[in-house]
């Protein structure tokens, strides 16, 4: 299959091309030419299939032109290799809840399956492959672990100094090896725009090869479709909504994808905190970009998003299209903790920062006959100070965080001026 650019100003490219170059030339991000539908069979047989069958089906409906098949169904199965499980909140509430991986945050479906599948595409050549990733907390994590000792390739951890939890920090900054964490002044925007500025710069991409672990990348925000199909499969019920709390718009894309393939949901809600961007273009059908706000939810303190320009591609640049698949809803911080301590002390669930957001727009937003799943992205312990702070309790932390939380930190400071970080990575 071959891929475009959403500015289409260059030509379309391979898959192995896509996921090794991240970014098109033309600064735009990378779309399938075509989007496959599965057969009316695979969704009547779905609820009998393991996690990892319905990956691999969707896997191939991606994928399957591109790479062998036994290689393809190895990098899903190594992928997919913890649960997901689906969790009943409340009579017509369910919790996705995707920190069961190695990491604990949903980014490590598209981490790991962009590690094996970028392995896959660099083995055997001689250059070095440098993975630039900005991060506002989970991503780093997830990233970092998927590409840990792989042969071939070093990562380079973009993150904004101050603005990601200790456990978050730790989790990316202990390793060593072949990942190296930057500690920037700035916001996760200025984290972005160095990533994206390093691939536009023709000295700097001469001297190294550079590809993307952001959502950017076609191998990581692709993959991300497996669990909604999981989630449809073990509910088994009409008249599905979905609402995932949004950031940088990777999650939720990827579920329209799913959507387009025939994935039985109805509609979408994309909860956004106070950075509220896309929640303001579906009011006005406009896109104003800002600089991020920090929240207590920081994953999705994104000022903009990088995936709506998939969005506006999938849907032909409609606003009209777009709400009538997808609602938004906003929070502030105190609204997010009221979220957080009602649902602890009514249904005895532990939300994290984000999966409240999901929840909240959720339970307002769900119509009668409707059944609802939120994408709970992350475990509360990762949001440890956070969420004790709310529900006035300990909140213990798995054995996966604590070992994180013995390791040393090792980052690098770096400013937010492009010309810094070029001059660090001409120097590596």
């Amino acid at each position: 299959m071959k891929y475009y650019s959403t500015n289409h100003q260059t030509p379309d490219v391979t898959l192995q091309e896509a996921v090794v170059k991240g970014l098109a030339a033309d600064k735009g991000l990378f779309m399938p030419e075509c989007i496959n539908a599965l057969p009316t069979s695979f969704f009547e047989q779905m609820s009998q299939m393991s996690l990892q069958e319905v990956a691999y089906q969707v896997a191939q409906a991606f994928f399957g032109e591109d790479i062998p098949a036994d290689k393809l169904k190895q990098i899903v199965y190594d992928t997919m290799n913890f649960n997901i499980p689906l969790v009943k909140v409340s009579d017509n509430i369910y919790s996705l809840e995707l920190f069961h991986g190695p990491t604990l945050a949903f980014k490590d479906v598209g981490a790991r399956f962009m590690a094996r599948m970028l392995g896959y595409f660099v083995s055997g050549q001689d250059k070095l492959v440098n993975v630039l990733v900005a991060t506002s907390g989970d991503t780093g994590s997830a990233v970092a672990n998927g590409f840990l000792g792989v042969d071939g390739i070093h990562v380079y951890v973009l993150y904004p100094k101050g603005k990601v939890s200790l456990i978050q920090e730790k989790q990316f900054t202990t390793l060593g090896k072949n990942v190296t964490a930057l500690e920037v002044d700035g916001t996760f925007d200025d984290c972005q725009r160095l990533v994206k500025s390093a691939f536009m710069d023709d000295e700097l991409n001469q001297h190294m090869q550079l590809t993307s672990a952001n959502s950017i990348n076609v191998a990581r925000f692709l993959p991300q479709a497996f669990y909604y199909f999981w989630a449809v499969a073990q509910l088994q019920v009409a008249n599905i909504v979905c609402c995932v709390p949004s950031g940088n718009f990777g999650n939720i894309t990827a579920g329209l994808f799913g959507k387009r393939m025939g994935l039985p949901i109805s509609r979408f809600i994309a909860a956004n905190n106070r950075n509220d961007i896309f929640y303001q273009y579906l009011q006005t059908g406009q896109y104003n970009p800002r600089p991020s706000i920090a929240t207590i939810a920081n994953a999705m303190d994104v000022g903009d998003p990088s995936n709506f320009a998939r969005v506006l591609a999938l849907y032909d640049n409609s606003h009209a299209a777009i709400c009538q698949d997808i609602s938004g809803a906003t929070y502030t911080d105190a609204e997010i903790a009221e979220e957080i301590r009602r649902v602890y002390e009514t249904n005895g669930y532990l939300l994290d920062p984000h999966g409240a957001c999901g929840h909240r727009a959720l339970r307002e937003g769900l119509r009668p006959g409707e059944t609802g799943f939120f994408i709970e992205t992350a475990h509360p312990a990762k949001f440890k100070d956070t969420v004790e702070n709310i529900i006035c309790e300990q909140v213990s932390i798995p054995q996966r965080l604590q070992e994180f939380m013995k390791g040393t930190k090792q980052s690098i400071n770096m400013t937010s001026r492009f010309e810094d970080f070029k001059t660090y990575l001409m120097a590596e």
